[in-house]
């Protein structure tokens, strides 16, 4: 991917007081505000969830694509994620964590060591998470099913 690139456009727009529209083409319009500890509203996307959002599907993504090409029989995936906003000196609010939670479900043929591996190489080549500047710390849960 060194010698690629690719550029991502989107637009927001406001709408009233804490509260706008983002949209990319393609893609449905997202409702998106400042969440109530800001002033805002809680009905809508802010900017802190679509962070979190958007650590916690690049991991998701490319944990499945390490799976596939390796050739590991994922039954099943899903991952819950908690990001901390703190206040940091000089900087201002910062996500300073995110702990993801997956909780994958594999068949009973399948190498648990080699599923921890593929979590591994997902929490550090996620291109989002290796965008932030805080730490993304992945607690899998391996289920056999």
């Amino acid at each position: 991917m060194a010698d690629e690139r690719y550029e991502y456009q989107t637009t927001v727009e406001w709408g009233d007081i804490r509260h706008g529209t983002i949209r990319a083409k393609g893609c449905p319009t997202v409702p998106v505000g400042a969440g109530p500890e800001f002033g805002g509203r809680d009905d809508v996307w802010s900017p802190e969830h679509l962070c979190v959002a958007a650590v916690n599907a690049c991991v998701m993504l490319t944990f499945v694509t390490i799976a596939q090409n390796s050739k590991l029989p994922i039954k099943g995936y899903v991952a819950s994620a908690t990001g901390v906003l703190e206040k940091v000196d000089d900087r201002g609010p910062v996500i300073t964590h995110v702990v993801i939670k997956p909780r994958i479900t594999v068949g009973p043929e399948v190498d648990r060591g080699r599923v921890e591996r593929v979590v591994k190489m997902a929490e550090k080549r996620c291109y989002i998470s290796n965008s932030l500047g805080g730490e993304v710390r992945l607690e899998p849960e391996i289920v056999v099913a």
